[in-house]
């Protein structure tokens, strides 16, 4: 039982080695200002996707932070998010 649990493990992270199907989907990270430092505690305290609203994103990708705001972790990426002023990102089965 063992070398079979063992086995699967070493499959399962052999596989994370191969790369993504949807390639070249990463957002690009801009510049830290004032601007995205505000942005982005608006994303941690008040609501995620506020913060990208302030920084003119796209509307998706504001519609899509703000319903997974709805899981308390995604707080953090989304303020992360805001906070590098990342610009792009994933939509359209690219998440």
């Amino acid at each position: 039982m063992k070398k079979i649990l063992v086995l699967a493990i070493l499959i399962a992270m052999a596989g994370t080695f191969t790369p993504a199907l949807a390639g070249g989907t990463s957002g690009q990270p801009g510049e830290v200002s004032g601007k995205s430092v505000g942005a982005a505690a608006l994303s941690l305290l008040i609501w995620p996707g506020l913060g990208q609203l302030i920084l003119d994103n796209p509307v998706d990708k504001n519609v899509t932070h703000a319903v997974l705001g709805l899981t308390v972790v995604f707080r953090f990426w989304s303020a992360y998010d805001a906070f590098v002023d990342r610009r792009g990102g994933v939509w359209h089965n690219r998440i």
